[in-house]
């Protein structure tokens, strides 16, 4: 099962400064336990000005993250969410974070992921709400 997240609220930089955050503190628990690093996915609503986040040094080698174009993914029919995750679990991540603009749609992207095909592959965790 892959531990998924899902991330809201804030602006587009915040919600990756946040997730970067929980990243280095899980990773840094994780290698100090194993010596390993896990496999993360981002799945991240687009940004319009085209900035980003810094990416703190020595995550990047784990990171594979997945840009989608700026809107709700509930209310576009979560074609592209769907389309984006199905690829991602091809070769499942231990970890997914999922950064949506709006937490008032929180409760209806979860129970999307709680329903077939996704119950059998991802572990939802509590939400990230900034």
């Amino acid at each position: 099962m892959t531990l998924t997240t899902l991330v809201s609220g804030g602006s587009a930089g915040m919600r990756e400064a946040a997730i970067y955050s929980a990243l280095e503190q899980e990773l840094g628990v994780t290698s100090e336990r194993s010596g390993v690093h896990l496999s993360t996915a981002l799945i991240l609503e687009g940004l319009p000005d085209g900035k980003t986040a810094a990416l703190p040094p020595g995550l990047a080698q784990d990171l594979d993250i997945k840009r989608i174009a700026p809107g709700c993914f509930c209310c576009i029919g979560n074609l592209t969410l769907r389309v984006t995750l199905n690829r991602l679990l091809r070769k499942p991540p231990a970890r997914i974070y999922i950064g949506i603009a709006d937490s008032t749609h929180l409760p209806r992207l979860r129970d999307f992921l709680c329903h077939p095909p996704y119950d059998d592959f991802l572990e939802l965790t509590p939400d990230l709400v900034l």
